[in-house]
């Protein structure tokens, strides 16, 4: 379906079940089936999860909860008729999706970045229309930090999510005029949970969902906008797993949930599923992607792309690897070095591979089980 059809009025009330993919394919074309004919739903849209780990998913959301979440996030920023959006994601993902939906209910114009994505066309293009709105993934905005693009003087809020944004990349992106707005939200959520209302803030919990945590500080969430739960294939045969509207969803998420000046405030921590075991001590990866990220642009090393990953180690329970790609062995040795000054001991990287490509999702994350399995 086209972008210009999935704009008009009638699309979010027509009946219709679509399945967002980049283009249509069996396994599409099967779960519309599945959807129509065995679970009997309408009006529903079905994303891929965009998570770096576990079996496929397609997580199934009414066009209400869509429509829902947009609205939070238009009352959020203040979003009207006199902005402008210039979208940058594919609309087969929530968060370039999401952007259809505001657009649509605040009347803001729409430009569509098109082909693949490239730094100086992205800021070319927001200087020819006059964009005020943007979203992006973190890896689009190390490219324009590393491109040192600064930001048009119309741009008054880029939405930055799909991923945890390096402190060292968001003040990097502020000095040069991007006014980055953290965000924070799933698949599941239709987009957004929460987001900041000021570049450096904490990010507020949007008034359509209650959270909480666990003692363990992983994040649980109930809200309207909410998905209904998840389509499954196995073998060719298709299940459904229903999320409960009254228990809400326990993500893989840790969190911090603060009260800010009467406000309900986040602070990701991390994943629950991005933490190892090495020498009985539990690790997390992000934050050492993180500090990679950071290294990356202290070196010098726009042009390369580099990720830890955990791999089986019969000693130690887990070790960790440095996987490079771009970059010349004398390179991969000065990032290791600079990353292990930066460990604790059992954290160290003792092996670095380069490899042609380092396995990642449209939104940029890292798909760490390919990375394993190519390791």
């Amino acid at each position: 379906m086209e972008t210009t059809v999935m704009l008009q009025p009638e699309f979010w009330h027509d009946g219709s079940v679509w399945i967002a993919e980049p283009e249509p394919s069996a396994e599409g074309s099967a779960l519309a089936e599945f959807a129509r004919h065995e679970m009997r739903v309408h009006d529903w849209c079905f994303f891929q999860t965009s998570g770096t780990e576990g079996m496929r998913k397609w997580v199934g959301l009414t066009k209400q909860a869509l429509l829902t979440s947009a609205r939070a996030v238009n009352e959020h920023f203040g979003i009207t008729a006199q902005d402008h959006w210039l979208l940058a994601l594919p609309t087969h993902h929530v968060g370039g999706f999401g952007i259809l939906a505001r657009a649509l209910l605040s009347g803001s114009q729409m430009t569509r970045l098109e082909g693949k994505w490239n730094a100086a066309a992205f800021v070319q293009k927001c200087e020819e229309v006059g964009a005020t709105l943007a979203s992006l993934v973190p890896t689009q905005v190390f490219d324009l930090v590393a491109s040192q693009l600064r930001a048009p003087e119309t741009m008054r809020v880029v939405l930055v999510g799909g991923g945890a944004l390096n402190r060292d990349l968001e003040a990097a992106a502020l000095k040069l005029g991007w006014p980055v707005h953290c965000t924070y939200g799933m698949t599941e959520t239709a987009s957004g949970i929460a987001a900041q209302r000021m570049p450096g803030a904490e990010m507020d919990v949007l008034p359509i969902w209650e959270v909480s945590t666990d003692a363990e500080g992983v994040l649980s969430v109930r809200g309207k906008a909410l998905a209904q739960g998840y389509a499954i294939c196995t073998a060719g045969t298709w299940r459904w797993e229903a999320i409960s509207a009254d228990a809400g969803l326990r993500t893989r998420d840790r969190v911090e949930v603060l009260e800010v000046e009467g406000r309900s405030c986040i602070r990701f921590l991390g994943r629950q599923s991005g933490s190892v075991k090495i020498l009985g001590e539990l690790v997390a990866l992000e934050p050492i992607q993180d500090q990679i990220e950071s290294l990356k642009l202290g070196l010098g090393l726009h042009a390369a792309d580099a990720a830890v990953c955990d791999v089986a180690d019969l000693r130690k329970e887990s070790s960790l690897v440095l996987a490079v790609s771009g970059m010349s062995t004398a390179d991969a040795a000065r990032l290791q070095k600079s990353l292990n000054e930066t460990l604790r001991p059992f954290e160290h990287i003792h092996e670095t591979r380069i490899l042609d490509v380092i396995p990642r999702s449209d939104l940029g994350k890292v798909r760490l089980a390919e990375l394993r399995a190519l390791l």
